[in-house]
């Protein structure tokens, strides 16, 4: 994927100020800043599907849910992004200083586009990584009904699992995703090919 940096030079706190002013979303990499590009209808009904299965799944109302507008904070404020799905176990925490800025998720789930794979299997997923709150990241496809799943062991090291139409994907907490249940239907919308 090419990124094509929209700003480059600003600090943490001036990206976030300008970014709180802008009608799109971006995101913020040591510096410069992306500009985010709209999914298309297979991906957003992906998300959610998934947000919904996750609702469900978690059902005692102990984890909030929250959608791609939620922005979150990784390597100490040097980095902002953008989560397709975003779910925070416990109490929220905001970086110090922000409202809106979550510092402390649980589970993340993106979406993979054509233009966005690499980074999300790649340079974001190291981010995530490096997120001690962090204890399950979700990669859906958009190809087929397909699930991977990358779940922190209580060693701290990370487990890969993938799951296909008739599977299910069981993340730490024992919540469950149904591959099939999650795709209904989805993979006939307009998306990537």
């Amino acid at each position: 994927m090419v990124r094509i940096a929209e700003r480059s030079n600003l600090s943490p706190q001036e990206f976030l100020a300008w970014e709180r002013l802008q009608p799109t979303k971006h995101e913020y990499f040591h510096g410069e800043v992306f500009a985010m590009a709209g999914g298309s209808p297979r991906h957003n009904a992906l998300c959610a599907s998934v947000l919904t299965a996750l609702r469900s799944a978690l059902g005692d109302g102990s984890c909030n849910l929250f959608t791609s507008d939620q922005r979150v904070s990784m390597d100490r404020g040097e980095r902002y992004v953008y989560p397709d799905i975003t779910v925070v176990c416990g109490d929220v925490s905001l970086q110090e200083g922000t409202t809106d800025v979550v510092a402390n998720p649980t589970i993340l789930v993106e979406v993979l586009s054509s233009s966005t794979e690499q980074y999300d299997r790649g340079l974001k997923w190291e981010g995530y990584q490096r997120l001690p709150s962090l204890t399950d990241y979700v990669l859906v496809s958009q190809r087929e009904p397909r699930i991977e799943h990358f779940r922190r062991e209580s060693s701290g090291s990370w487990v890969y699992r993938s799951a296909v139409s008739g599977g299910r994907v069981t993340l730490s907490n024992g919540a469950t995703l149904d591959i099939d249940a999650v795709f209904d239907r989805l993979l006939e919308l307009p998306g990537d090919a």
